[in-house]
């Protein structure tokens, strides 16, 4: 019972705060978040009397809404700007969705007045389709311009953009598809990209290939196109260098450390003596007998073995048009091998577990330092992502 009377509570307190909100739109202007949240409490139940306040106040705000949206638009079409004819549009569309939102849910009865909703509906589709036709011929002529007159990448760009959208208002509009991939190759930003390995080491041809893998690094630039094997149709107009300055192996070392491990174990038992030395008895006369303990020692020996790389280089873009440097960006990355064992002398009963397992383990082969560099190319493949994914050239 006090269950259901707090739910009670809590859903008037949730309807009062909906009502609410829906009034302070509806008196501030908000006459689209007033619609919605009137066909949303309608929805759920329109003949529900707490959701009765929820239509007057709807057919308020579609009133409000439509007289001035159609004003609105009315003053746009005044300008003759031809800039406008999107809004123009998209104002028609929102008018017609208001409309197609509330009819389902027609009737509404208002019951207090003994009356029905009042809706007064307009047919916007030769509206919509004038202004759509008028908006897709605008954003043709005006991409078709931009392609013509372009002055650098993001005029081709930009008209990308209006040829896409206008293939989405109007798919199939004249030649559009053409357009959007003539203005997509004009807008690209096409790099060359080239390794050098400026140090004394052989970097393995498997890791080259790896790192000039552009396609495993999914940079997701639609205007970036990077080619590690330049065509010659093609016009860069920029290239990359991955470039690297050093490469530095350490020696192959183990170190070892002593650890000295004590333990107090039970080992047996033996027989209680009493204070006159003899077997001390129990209550009923049988011997007492007690835990032996003894101490046990062992030397324990943990074996690292270590090995590590440390690559240096650098990231740089030139502008082939100028033939100069345009930006630089460090590149350092590393790999460390380290394996662990160890090994005892004394009492195993000494040691602990974790111990234990190291002395189950045995030395390993170190990686040669070809192997060391390719492990690197993780880390490498990452760092260089970054670089490239947070670089724009424009």
């Amino acid at each position: 019972m006090r269950n259901l009377i707090l739910i009670c509570i809590t859903a008037l307190i949730v309807s009062c705060s909906t009502a609410k909100r829906t009034q302070e739109a509806l008196n501030t202007g908000n006459y689209a978040s007033a619609i919605n949240l009137s066909i949303t409490k309608l929805s759920d139940n329109k003949t529900k009397k707490g959701n009765q306040k929820y239509i007057p106040t709807l057919e308020d705000a579609f009133k409000k809404n439509t007289k001035r949206e159609l004003k609105e638009i009315e003053f746009l079409k005044k300008e003759a700007n031809k800039a406008n004819l999107e809004k123009i549009y998209n104002g028609y569309l929102r008018l017609h969705s208001i409309q197609e939102r509330i009819k389902p849910l027609l009737p509404l009865q208002v019951f207090d007045e003994s009356r029905k909703a009042n809706f007064s509906f307009n047919n916007y589709d030769n509206a919509i389709l004038t202004s759509k036709n008028e908006l897709s011929s605008y954003l043709y002529d005006n991409a078709s311009n931009l392609v013509k007159n372009a002055q650098n990448k993001f005029d081709y760009r930009k008209a990308y953009d209006d040829f896409a959208y206008l293939n989405n208002l109007s798919p199939n509009y004249k030649d559009t598809r053409e357009k959007i991939e003539d203005a997509f190759q004009r807008g690209i930003d096409y790099v060359s990209v080239r390794l050098y390995n400026n140090t004394q080491r052989v970097i393995p041809t498997d890791l080259e290939e790896d790192l000039l893998n552009f396609n495993a690094y999914d940079l997701n630039d639609l205007w970036t196109t990077y080619h590690t094997n330049p065509q010659e149709s093609i016009k860069y107009s920029y290239e990359m260098l991955l470039e690297f300055t050093n490469i530095n192996i350490s020696p192959e070392h183990i170190n070892e450390k002593e650890i000295i491990k004590e333990k107090r174990i039970k080992d047996g038992w033996e027989y209680v003596l009493d204070t006159n030395g003899n077997v001390a008895k129990d209550s009923l006369g049988n011997d007492l007998k007690a835990d032996k303990f003894i101490t046990v020692r062992s030397k324990f020996y943990r074996l690292t073995q270590h090995k590590d790389v440390q690559i240096a280089g650098k990231v740089s873009y030139y502008d082939l048009n100028t033939k100069q440097q345009i930006n630089s960006y460090p590149l350092a990355s590393g790999f460390v091998f380290e394996h662990i064992y160890g090994n005892y002398r004394g009492d195993k009963r000494a040691l602990d577990n974790d111990l234990l397992k190291l002395a189950n383990q045995r030395a390993v082969p170190f990686p040669t330092n070809e192997q060391m560099i390719f492990d690197s190319g993780e880390d490498l493949k990452n760092k260089i992502k970054r670089i490239i994914s947070g670089y724009k050239f424009n």
